[in-house]
Formats: C-alpha cells, sequence, structure tokens
C-alpha cells in the first residue's frame, strides 16, 4: 500500500516538478504515507509524551492549582484575549512545545469553575469520576445512535433511564439524554405536540388548529426559543403570572387555559418549573398537575436546575407530584455536580419518543440485525449523531451511590441556608426575600454612603449600579465570580444572584462571600 502511495507522488512531483516544490512535497507526502498509514500515533513515543504533558497541564494547572489558587479568572478584554491567544493558524505544523504553550495560555485565561468561589452559573465544580467518564467516553469517540456502533453506552444509558423513571415515578417510562436543558424543553413540547396531532409529523402545522403553549413569567426563557423554532409563533406563548416567591400563580393558569378554550385554539402545553433560574422557586405540581388532567393539557416538568432534590429524603417534598406529569427535564451538571453537559428527557409514555422522531433511515436502523432492533435508540431523538454523556453520570453514580449523590445537595442547601442567615445578620446586606426554596441566594449590597437614606425610586436606581460595579472589580482582580440581575417582574433592580452547588464550599467560603464584597464595595 505503501509503495502504490509513492508511485502516486511520483506522479503528483512530474507535474509540479516546475514550481521548485517537488523535493519538498515528496517529502511531506512520503511522510504523511509512513505516518498515516503504517503507525499506530499512540505508539509513537511524541505523542505519548504529548499526551502524558497535557494531562499534567489538565491535573496541576487546571484541577490543583484551579481549584486551590486565589485567582477564579484572568480577565481580559475580547480585543486583548484574542491577541494573547495566538489564534491564527498557520500553513505548517508547529512543535509540540508551542502546542504544550497554547494549552497553558487556554487554562491561564479560562474561568476556573472548578473553584469553589466560582458561584456564577447553575454548575461549580469538577467531580473526578464524572471527569474520568468524559475522558473515556471521548477517547472511545463514538454515536451513540446504534448498538452495533455503541453497544456499552446504549446499554448504560438505557439502564440510567430506566433508574431516573424510577425516582419520578415513571413505572412504564423512557428517556434520552439532551444536549442540554433547553434542549429537553424544546424536545418535550415537540412530543407534546405530536401526541395531541399526530398528523403534524406529515402535513406541518398549516394542518392542526392553533395552539398555546403556557408557562411562568419566571421560568427558563427555552420555551420562547422553543414556540419560535416548532413553529408556533412567540404569540402562542401564554406568560402565567407569578406570586411572592416566584411560584406559578395556579388561578391565573387556569383562567388563561380557559379563554385559550373560548377563543377556539387548544391549550397544549404546561411548562411547570421545578428550580427557577433567578429565585430557585418550585411551582406547586399537584395543583398545576389538577388543571392539566381538568383541561386534557400536557404537563411537563423543567427541573433542570431544582430536580436533584428527587435524590433526597429532606427536600424531594418541593417535587411533590412529579409522577402526575407527561414529562420531566433534568440537567445532572448542575445540582449534582456531573461535567457538562448531563440532560435527560424522561417521559412517561415508553415508545412516544420512537413514534414521535423516527425517521427510519434504512441504512442505520435495519430491523434484520444480529440483535434486538429495539437497542438502536437513535430514533428517539431529532438529532442523528449523538455524544454520549452516560459515562460521566453512571461513573459518578457509582462512585458515590445514592447517599452520596444525596448529600451532595444537602451540603448545598445547608451552605445557603448558612449565607441567607448570615446576610441577615450583617449590615449592609439585605435579603430580595424573606426565605429562598432552592439553593439560590438573592440580596443587595447597600455600601455606607447609601445606607440610612430615604429609599426613594432614585436611591434604589443608584443601588441598582452596585452590583454591576462590584462584578466589574471582582473580575478584574479574579478574586470572585458572582451573577447579578435585576429581576423585572418583581420590579427589582441588579441584586446579586449567588449560586451554591459546588461540593467543596463549606461554611468559611460563604464568609468570604460577606468580607469579599464588602472590601470591593464600601467606597462605592
Amino acid at each position: 500500500m505503501y509503495s502504490q502511495f509513492v508511485r502516486s507522488c511520483r506522479g503528483v512531483s512530474a507535474v509540479i516538478e516546475n514550481t521548485g516544490h517537488c523535493a519538498f512535497v515528496l517529502k511531506r507526502l512520503k511522510a504523511t504515507a509512513a505516518t498515516s498509514m503504517s503507525v499506530n500515533p499512540y505508539s509513537d513515543p511524541e505523542i505519548k509524551d504529548f499526551l502524558s504533558k497535557v494531562q499534567e497541564i489538565i491535573v496541576n494547572d487546571v484541577l490543583r492549582d484551579g481549584i486551590d489558587g486565589d485567582k477564579v479568572i484572568d480577565f481580559q478584554q475580547p480585543a486583548k484575549l484574542q491577541e494573547l491567544m495566538q489564534l491564527p493558524i498557520g500553513r505548517d505544523p508547529e512543535p509540540t512545545q508551542e502546542l504544550l504553550d497554547h494549552c497553558r495560555r487556554v487554562v491561564k485565561y479560562s474561568v476556573k469553575t472548578a473553584n469553589p468561589r466560582f458561584y456564577n452559573q447553575l454548575y461549580s465544580g469538577v467531580n473526578p469520576h464524572s471527569l474520568a467518564g468524559a475522558w473515556m467516553t471521548d477517547a472511545l469517540n463514538t454515536n451513540i445512535h446504534t448498538y452495533e456502533v455503541c453497544p456499552v453506552f446504549v446499554v448504560m444509558e438505557k439502564y440510567l433511564m430506566q433508574k431516573i423513571c424510577g425516582i419520578i415515578g415513571y413505572p412504564n417510562g423512557d428517556g434520552v439524554m439532551c444536549p442540554g436543558g433547553s434542549f429537553s424543553n424544546i424536545l418535550a413540547n415537540h412530543l407534546a405536540r405530536y401526541k395531541r396531532c399526530p398528523e403534524v409529523k406529515t402535513k406541518g402545522m398549516t394542518g392542526v388548529p392553533k395552539m398555546k403553549i403556557f408557562t411562568s413569567n419566571e421560568a427558563h426563557y427555552s420555551l420562547q426559543k422553543s414556540a419560535s423554532f416548532l413553529g408556533f409563533g412567540t404569540d402562542s406563548l401564554v406568560s402565567v403570572e407569578t406570586d411572592e416567591k416566584g411560584k406559578m400563580r395556579v388561578d391565573d393558569l387556569e383562567n388563561k387555559i380557559k379563554v385559550t378554550e373560548g377563543e377556539g385554539s387548544i391549550p397544549l402545553f404546561v411548562m411547570a418549573t421545578s428550580g427557577t433560574t433567578v429565585l430557585g422557586a418550585y411551582d406547586d405540581l399537584p395543583a398545576i398537575a389538577d388543571v392539566c388532567e381538568k383541561h386534557g393539557v400536557w404537563m411537563h416538568v423543567d427541573g433542570a436546575w431544582g430536580g436533584g432534590v428527587l435524590l433526597t429524603d429532606q427536600y424531594k417534598h418541593l417535587m411533590a407530584g412529579v409522577e402526575r406529569s407527561h414529562s420531566v427535564a433534568w440537567n445532572f451538571h448542575k445540582m449534582s455536580g456531573i461535567q457538562l453537559q448531563c440532560s435527560v428527557l424522561v417521559v412517561q409514555e415508553k415508545g412516544l419518543l420512537e413514534k414521535c422522531n423516527r425517521g427510519n433511515a434504512e441504512y442505520l436502523f435495519q430491523q434484520d440485525k444480529n440483535y434486538d432492533p429495539t437497542f438502536d435508540i437513535g430514533d428517539k431523538t431529532i438529532q442523528c449523531g449523538r455524544k454520549v454523556d452516560a459515562m460521566k453520570l453512571w461513573l459518578a453514580w457509582k462512585a458515590m451511590g445514592d447517599k452520596g449523590m444525596a448529600d451532595r445537595v444537602i451540603r448545598a442547601f445547608d451552605n445557603s441556608r448558612y449565607l441567607a442567615q448570615r446576610l441577615r445578620e450583617t449590615e449592609g446586606f439585605r435579603l430580595i426575600m424573606p426565605e429562598f426554596e432552592c439553593t439560590n441566594v438573592g440580596f443587595w449590597y447597600i455600601p455606607p454612603s447609601l445606607r440610612g437614606q430615604e429609599e426613594t425610586p432614585e436611591w434604589w436606581q443608584k443601588v441598582g449600579k452596585v452590583a454591576p460595579k462590584i462584578k466589574q472589580r471582582m473580575m478584574e482582580n479574579g478574586s470572585m465570580m458572582i451573577g447579578y440581575t435585576p429581576l423585572s417582574v418583581k420590579g427589582f433592580v441588579n441584586f446579586f444572584r449567588i449560586i451554591i452547588t459546588n461540593s467543596l464550599q463549606d461554611s468559611a467560603e460563604m464568609d468570604r462571600v460577606l468580607e469579599e464584597i464588602e472590601k470591593l464595595g464600601k467606597d462605592l
């Protein structure tokens, strides 16, 4: 085979000999032939040494120093970062040492999300067993659509879906791992439409009545994207009012469903939320289920953030009634600390995923294979190619057991309760509401210059500028990352929204939050 390739190289050289590059091209082609056709690169000492050094960078720089270090981020403005990262790719390969230097720069200027002082998003920390599962998955580099190319991970994902269905209370349920919680919510909306009007699969939206979808005004914005993406139109999304705790008002839901029915439209889909993004509120699932059952509406629960409470005895009451829903979204990369991304959609009705999404690709899903074709799970989703996400969850769950998974959630709740109490007791800090159901904690910092003043609209405007300024200082010195947001539906100006989920966080880290904000904001 190599000799045939070299003969072809000679043919190429005859064509390009007048360019002055013949010898160079022949040398590179011969080298390519020898490398790509004869040698396993992972037997090459240079490649093995490169991978070993990359592993050292990951373990030492990203994980050890990234977790224990004082800086969460070495922040640079975009123009400067593009320059520092040396992004342009040239014609010729770069030497190994330069590639390693690139890797070190990636680490230096990336956010250290495993650091216990990273509170910015609904995820934080790196579980070592989940990381090992992710490494193993990437090394095996397969596609989870058919059993023939992905046997281990297919049976692993099917097992996990059954375990999760058992936790939720779906005795005849099924599920699929999805690329994020937004996708899970959109896929649930897609299933609901098919279940109500199967002809939409062949005739499209022109063949079905006008439909409306419902969620609270504090729910995740993915349902707005779903309305647009699936062709309902964003005008078909009905916003339901929330109470002072951020929970969906069930009376308003039923009133708006009745209005929809009176207009001759179909109330198709209600998305309840278990753990809203900002306040962490848990909607009243039994009451919502009553309304949905009464009006024949698909009930979906977005538990992407707060679903982890189902693993505990202490907090699972927050999702009482979830077994009455038709579908649930749950992101294990959030409260459970599994590597991004690790999202599941589980449904009450087994087989519905395939009925809705099956494309009958005969080159993939032949029915005369030498194994049970129901283990070809690619038609559960609208995707064809799908990354394996099962092992990073399965291996971590194996390592911790049900008890360890529950303990992690309970620890986060304990820390959030401690932080809320410290904020109540400390001058200059004010909680945005008396209690929080989840591990979100929202609060204002009021610097000395604004204390003791009449709280006029102008005063609140000034308070609203405090969190962005402190966040800027945090990022510039790299000490901590906490998100801030306004909440227009409640009339709240910018406040800090801190998310407690990292298993390395403790009461000392909670105390550090107050100290850092006071240090960075006392002169404002």
